[in-house]
Parts: C-alpha cells; structure tokens; sequence
C-alpha cells in the first residue's frame, strides 16, 4: 500500500471532504450522547434549537463566529504560504493589548477616527508578533511552530502582567481587568438591543479581500505558488522570503483585529480570559474551511453554532458541554485525512 500524489483533484472530493468530516464528527458525538444515556436526535435537535432557534440565538452564533473568522482568516493565510503560524492566541491579545491601551482616552478622537486607529494599530502590533518567528525562520531556519507556540504563553503572562499593573482599572474592584474602552472608541451594534456588533460585518469584508488577494492580485498568486512548491518558487524568479514576511504581516494582523474587535465591540475592556482559545480554535476552523477564505466564513459560524447550541442543550437536558468540542476535534481529524486524499491516492502494490 502506498500514496501516489494526484495531478488534479475532482470537484467531489473537495466537496465530500468536508462532508465526511462533520458527518464523521456527527457519528462520534451520538455515540458519546448514548453513552451519558440520552437521546442524540433529542440532543442535536437542542443543540439545533440553541444555535439557531430563534432571534437571540442566531445573534448569539453570529457573535460568538466573529472572532473566529478572523482567527481562521490569518490560519488559512499562513497555512496556505506554509507559514505554520500557531501563535494566533498571542497575536489575538496583541491587538486587545492595543485596544485597551489606545481606546479608553489616550487618544481623545472622534468616533469615525479612532476606531479605525485602533483597529491599524491591532493590526500593526499582531503583524510584529508574527514578523519575528517570521524572520527567524527565513533568516536562521528556525522552526516557527515553536516560536509562535511560545510566544502565546509568553504574551499571557505579559498580559497578566498589565492588568495587575499599568493597565489594572481602579475601580475594579480588585479584578484584574483594564478600564472600559471609551464611548467613541466602541463598535457601534448592528441591531440595538443585541449584542452582535459591526465587527462581524468587519470580518466578512477580510473574508472577501483575503479571497480577492488570493485569486486576483499578484501576491496571492505568489502566495499560492510558494505555499505549492518554494523552492520552484524560488527558481521562477520569485523572492520568497519577501512573500513570507508580506504573509506574516497580513495573517499577524488579521489574528490581531479579532481581539481588538471582541475588546471595543464585545466586551469593552482587556481581562485575561478575553479568548477562551479562539487563536486556537481559528486553526480547527481554517482546516474545516480546507483554507478556502470564504469558507472560513461557513466553518466559522458552523464552529460557533456547534458552541452556542451545547452551552444550551447542557442546560437543557444534562449532556456535558464538551461533547461539542469533541465534535469539532474530530471534524479536524476527518479534515486533515480528507484534506491527505484529496492530493494522494491509495495504490495498492
């Protein structure tokens, strides 16, 4: 038995990949609702319910999705330009550090001004973050699964530390969070009353220009063509480490707008469980999406839904909640299998 490399890939098998996975997921998770002794149609139909049942659910999914697409965005960036970038968790509080640093009155700008500050200066401090792995991985060959890896604990530990220090909010009662973002620098609501704000529509905007770079312009071909093959990219004429380090700076700054919008569109200030892993979970989503940019945007809600429907159906009828996260991994051990057939075939000798 071997794997022979595919010269093209049928239409159906990038459909079916993804279809396998999640049905995969779907079979593992009745399995375990079975096992707690509860009914899976009566679970999933909750999980269904509590996801997208009604007004204030959707809303909810949707919410809950938005850092995850931006998340998924930067992973499937840099995945794409094999630029293994792990450290979206860092890269993540790197844009909240900067939200809650700038937006609760440093800058005394008005609205239409500071938010779009903001969300450069995020940007910006996301795409340092992922610039030096970046550089010691083309400069001196370091491995930047490493780098990137440490640099999430690293930038933790940095946060705990302003938020028992220069950034800890007076009036909070001891709780290590910093002051609330001023009324000008916070994300308007796409519908009052809800809490879905306008950083979701911010983040469909990345999907579609990411998916514009990618299939339109230049670098994204030359994105494409170093993530196939660098050193053929190499011997094309194409500077590969100058594409490396534009990959860095764009998947670095994407990571980063997802925390500064959960910090002036959600919650309103920096704390330490600001991200309950969506660093993390934008690579599961990334690999769902088989790094497709507007698909991130299905896996993403998909994800989300997943998420937001266990929280209720624990509530509802007494599953533990982590069989949804049960899911999720398992629809990333299917991915990956369907992501290894799609470019080899089985050959048996």
């Amino acid at each position: 038995m071997r794997l022979e490399p595919r010269l093209e890939t049928p239409w159906v098998l990038w459909l079916a990949a993804p279809a396998a996975s999640i049905a995969a997921s779907l079979v593992v998770a009745a399995l375990l609702v079975l096992w707690s002794g509860a009914d899976p149609f009566g679970v999933f139909g909750l999980v269904i319910k509590g996801a997208l049942g009604s007004q204030f659910a959707i809303f909810e999914t949707l919410t809950r999705a938005t850092p995850l697409i931006f998340t998924s965005l930067a992973a499937a960036v840099a995945f794409r330009a094999r630029l293994w970038n792990i450290g979206g968790e860092a890269q993540f509080y790197g844009g909240a550090i900067m939200a809650a640093l700038l937006g609760t009155g440093l800058l005394p700008l008005p609205s239409p001004i500071l938010i779009p500050v903001l969300l450069i200066a995020g940007a910006l401090a996301g795409a340092v973050l992922l610039l030096g792995p970046t550089l010691m991985k083309t400069r001196f060959g370091v491995d930047e699964v490493v780098t990137t890896l440490l640099i999430n604990f690293i930038i933790l530990l940095f946060v705990s530390f302003l938020l028992e220090g220069p950034l800890k909010d007076p009036m909070g009662m001891g709780w290590p969070q910093s002051r609330k973002v001023i009324e000008a620098a916070q994300l308007p609501k796409i519908i009052a009353g809800k809490r879905l704000h306008l950083g979701f529509a911010l983040a469909l905007a990345m999907a579609a220009l990411v998916w514009f770079i990618n299939t339109r312009t230049i670098h994204g071909y030359e994105m494409r063509a170093v993530g196939f093959n660098p050193r053929a990219a190499r011997f094309a004429g194409m500077k590969v480490d100058l594409v490396m380090v534009k990959v860095a700076l764009l998947s670095g700054g994407l990571a980063a707008m997802a925390g500064v919008s959960e910090v002036i569109g959600l919650k309103g200030n920096l704390t330490l469980d600001l991200s309950p892993g969506f660093g993390y979970a934008g690579i599961v989503v990334a690999m769902l999406a088989m790094l497709h940019p507007l698909g991130v945007v299905a896996a993403a809600i998909f994800v989300a839904a997943m998420f937001v429907g266990a929280d209720a159906m624990s509530r509802q009828a007494g599953v533990p909640s982590y069989i949804a996260q049960v899911m999720v991994a398992t629809a990333l051990l299917t991915m990956v299998v369907g992501m290894l057939f799609t470019r080899f075939r089985l050959r048996w000798k």
